[in-house]
């Protein structure tokens, strides 16, 4: 029998061995995308930026200042240090049934520090044979909406929820979903970009956990982890309905508008201005 003054030592032993335990489970959970990943605004001064009050309603006002990383060691470090960390975390993966089927992973590709990415769906029979997201005919469509917007494809960074490709690229499974998106959360946050476009419905109702219609959901912003979110038409239901091309390009073209109020223009002039 434990004496009164032996007692309160094993009790604080107890609760140390116990802390130890909760802060490596959460760290790896956080390291994994597991968890939420808490996004503060910048000690950044607001006034070196432009403000949001001229925004239109559809707009989000969020800060000016782009988000600091998290303080968990690893999920904190941003840009390529950061992607290359979730990457290795990924390896060679086997965590659903897509594995046995895939030729390659499809990770992400682009700009580490770009401050607008695209998330797509999943990789179709192009991107698994390339290891290369968005580089089939939907690919080649994407790129040009992106060029139209100023952009070129090195500027900014593109990737999907799903990283192996769907057999006869049907429509991503949610247990797939479940075992990816931990990483693409994890890509999200070595990124910290301002604004991202998520392509198609998959890419939409994933981020926001929404089940809106994306002909619902395009058009307005919205808000993933206190960055502007924008969801608009994937590039493949656009080469099956082209009429709808109009209203994606009004999507972007609000995209670049919220990208200037922060004060970020693209390298180039955007497709219809001098």
């Amino acid at each position: 029998m434990a004496t009164d003054d032996e007692a309160p030592v094993d009790a604080r032993a107890e609760l140390r061995v116990l802390v130890g335990q909760v802060r490596t489970n959460l760290g790896a959970r956080q390291r994994a995308g597991l968890l939420g990943i808490p996004l503060r605004p910048s000690a950044r001064k607001a006034s070196a930026l432009p403000a949001l009050a001229d925004a239109k309603p559809a707009s989000l006002s969020v800060s000016s200042a782009a988000p600091e990383p998290p303080d968990e060691p690893g999920a904190s470090q941003g840009g390529a240090l950061g992607l290359a960390v979730v990457r290795e975390e990924l390896g060679d993966c086997k965590r659903c049934k897509l594995a046995s089927t895939r030729t390659n992973l499809v990770f992400g590709v682009g700009n580490p520090n770009a401050h607008l990415v695209f998330v797509g769906e999943a990789p179709g029979a192009d991107e698994d044979a390339q290891g290369e997201p968005f580089v089939g005919k939907a690919g080649q469509l994407l790129t040009k909406m992106i060029e139209a917007m100023g952009y070129a494809r090195q500027d900014v960074y593109i990737c999907n929820i799903l990283k192996c490709r769907p057999p006869g690229n049907r429509n991503p499974e949610p247990d797939e979903i479940e075992k990816c998106e931990p990483f693409l959360k994890g890509q999200l946050a070595a990124l910290r970009p301002r604004v991202i476009v998520a392509l198609g419905k998959f890419a939409a109702q994933c981020l926001l956990r929404d089940d809106t219609p994306i002909s619902r959901l395009r058009g307005s912003f919205r808000s993933y982890e206190g960055i502007q979110l924008m969801p608009t038409f994937h590039p493949a239901y656009l080469l099956r309905d082209p009429t709808k091309k109009k209203e994606a390009w009004a999507d972007l073209k609000a995209v670049n508008a919220a990208l200037k109020r922060l004060g970020l223009d693209p390298p180039r002039s955007p497709a219809g201005e001098s």
